[in-house]
């Protein structure tokens, strides 16, 4: 990252078109959040104050439809001059109507689902982020487990879920599928320890396919979890954000998948719950390829510029402030988010789940298996998570339709 102050990039970009007023707008999904709201406004009013001739305009989409908005404005030449994107499949997908931000990513991690083959960075990681299994405490002793020994494998888990079964207050994990986002969900947390890194590559490169034994057995366990009921009726009819998250909140389950980071994750339960009474614990996962269950990790949310917008030198300046050390240290220390720029202070983090999500990072991160496959792969695969948990089609099948996707979109890359 530039070590330029903010108000100098803002001074000689003035200096250009002194009378000139302009407006960058900005699309996310999330600048409405008030949990996020500080970070958002305080890297307005700084670059505001440094450029007065500029205003930020913050334009929050729906979540669910945001892709499909996206595209479709870009399609008409009439896209944002900045635009969030998710790590990975979704942003790849883009990389053609972003800036090259390369020279601004020097204090940034997380670079490898924001960039292309030849090492060029096309948006700027603001966040690291990942899945891990949180559980509650309370629960875990109202049916007889120890609310500090979690699973560490597969047979704890399902053992787990069977004593919880049998308490009958809550089922095992609330899920919300309605967007086949718990399915992405499922696939990276059982990937991160069913596949070597080796197999995590080959799936990236399109070279295994969904059919092979190896991907095919994580469908298959996404179908048992179903068949042992370890969720409620209806999973595919309820949204992920935030119904999955707020009945997981409200003591309606056990478990849930959440984020490391900003939401739907430690701090937000935290604060809801009481930390006490949060634990959290890597998902393990049958026929594990390693001692211990690993954690998916990767680049999570980042903004680009869109290179055919009216003021891409003036967005440009304006997201590398948004990955800057001051508005992210305000998020870290607000909305709970794990950072991507590593000259930010983590170490006001007490919560002890965050600290342990901290000391999993370097020893147990391994890549997000749904964020390294095309973009017509996991919308394929959201599809096809709802039809197996309907039981309207076998884990053969779906693998079979997902490889015509993965070889279709491949041929085309």
């Amino acid at each position: 990252m530039k070590k330029a102050l903010l108000a100098g990039v803002g001074l000689s970009l003035l200096a250009a078109s002194p009378a000139l007023s302009q407006t960058i707008t900005v699309w996310d999904w999330k600048s409405g959040d008030p949990v996020a709201m500080s970070y958002f406004d305080q890297a307005k009013a700084e670059f505001e104050e440094a450029n007065p001739d500029v205003t930020i305009n913050y334009v929050m989409q729906p979540n669910d439809q945001y892709y499909t908005i996206l595209g479709t404005a870009l399609a008409s030449g009439a896209g944002p001059d900045v635009f969030l994107l998710n790590g990975g499949a979704q942003a790849r997908a883009r990389f053609e109507a972003l800036t090259d931000l390369t020279d601004l990513s020097g204090d940034l991690v997380g670079l490898e689902e924001f960039q292309d083959e030849d090492g060029t960075v096309y948006a700027l990681p603001i966040s690291i982020q990942g899945f891990v299994v949180y559980y509650n405490k309370a629960l875990y002793e109202q049916a007889g487990l120890d609310p500090e020994t979690p699973p560490q494998t597969w047979d704890d888990l399902v053992a787990a879920c069977e004593v919880v079964a049998e308490a009958g207050s809550a089922p095992c994990f609330t899920l919300g599928n309605r967007e086949g986002f718990a399915g992405e969900f499922i696939l990276s947390s059982l990937a991160a320890s069913m596949l070597t890194e080796e197999q995590q590559q080959a799936f990236a490169d399109g070279e295994l396919a969904w059919s092979s034994p190896e991907v095919t057995a994580i469908l298959e366990t996404w179908v048992s979890t179903q068949d042992m009921g370890w969720y409620r009726e209806g999973a595919n009819s309820t949204s992920k954000f935030m119904d999955e998250y707020e009945q997981f909140m409200r003591g309606d389950a056990v478990h849930t998948i959440g984020l490391m980071s900003d939401i739907a994750h430690w701090k937000q339960f935290d604060d809801f719950l009481g930390a006490e009474n949060v634990g959290v614990f890597r998902h393990p996962a049958p026929d594990m390829a390693f001692d211990e269950p690993r954690m998916p990790v990767s680049g999570g949310i980042g903004y680009g510029v869109n290179k055919d917008g009216d003021n891409v030198e003036l967005a440009t300046a304006f997201v590398e402030h948004l990955a800057s050390a001051g508005p992210i240290q305000t998020f870290v220390n607000d909305a709970g988010v794990v950072p991507a720029n590593t000259t930010v202070d983590t170490s006001g983090l007490s919560s002890p789940s965050v600290i342990s999500i901290l000391d999993w990072l370097e020893p147990y991160g391994v890549t997000t298996a749904h964020a390294n496959v095309t973009a017509a792969e996991l919308t394929e695969w959201q599809r096809q998570s709802q039809l197996l948990l309907n039981g309207d089609v076998t884990p053969a099948e779906a693998a079979a339709r997902l490889d015509e996707v993965q070889a279709e979109a491949r041929s085309d890359d």
